[in-house]
């Protein structure tokens, strides 16, 4: 081999096979072993040696996987059609378990992922989709991480990212926007209103026991009026106001 005699390309390939047994494992990789088709403890970070052919190895890759579930058609429990689409963050917790127990975990947790969505956005109605996505969110965790448990996959968290409602519906829900503000603003000014009355109805009630009070507070209202106007003012002035302020006549 390569001009090289039978001791030293024994020795050479001796070399290979030794050095291809040797495998590193990063810090957040474990290494779950088959020797000769059976299962063997899974190794840790660091270098490790497995036996060449005898030894087959697969790499899990422990950190946390985001993945996007794609846009779902649902029909909610109110017969409205809309696409739900969300993120899911899971890792894998128990190595022997992600590769003995499902075929393509990655694969599998994407599928049922989707599945779940489905089911549990149907069992709701549209109105508890846009107003309680934290309770959807955690109902969905909670389905996903009990199905997954037995491949040794964590679901870490489930969040909803949009709903897609069609045109007519978006028309429909801002007309309700736009009536229920408009309720508002009458009840607002109605309220004002409410108020209003019955200040002047106590101002009323406070006249009527000091008379002199509408003479001073017509006085004031004229003094207010001659300050935002610069033309001439003329103003017809009761008798009974100057003959109250001149006081009573004397013989």
């Amino acid at each position: 081999m390569f001009g090289l005699g039978p001791a030293a390309t024994l020795i050479f390939l001796a070399v290979v096979a030794i050095s291809s047994g040797v495998k590193v494992i990063r810090e957040y990789e474990r290494a779950v072993i088959f020797r000769l088709g059976k299962m063997i403890a899974f190794k840790g970070a660091g270098v490790r040696y497995i036996i060449p052919i005898i030894d087959k190895m697969l790499r899990i890759d422990l950190r946390t996987v985001t993945f996007d579930i794609p846009p779902q058609d649902v029909i909610t429990r109110d017969n409205v059609s809309v696409k739900v689409n969300a993120v899911l963050y899971f890792r894998v917790i128990d190595p022997n378990k992600a590769v003995t127990e499902v075929e393509n975990y990655l694969m599998a947790t994407s599928q049922l992922a989707q599945t779940t969505l489905r089911s549990v956005c149907g069992e709701a109605e549209l109105d508890e989709l846009l107003a309680e996505r934290e309770q959807i969110n955690a109902k969905l965790q909670q389905i996903l991480d009990t199905h997954t448990d037995p491949w040794g996959i964590k679901v870490i968290q489930v969040a909803v990212k949009h709903i897609d409602l069609p045109e007519e519906m978006r028309r429909a829900m801002a007309r309700q926007a736009e009536a229920e503000r408009e309720r508002r603003a009458k009840i607002i000014t109605a309220e004002g209103e409410h108020q209003a009355a019955e200040k002047l109805a106590e101002a009323g009630a406070i006249i009527r026991r000091h008379p002199t009070a509408i003479q001073l507070r017509f006085l004031q209202s004229l003094t207010e009026v001659a300050a935002q106007n610069n033309s001439t003012l003329v103003v017809p002035v009761p008798v009974d106001l100057i003959s109250s302020i001149l006081g009573p006549r004397r013989s």
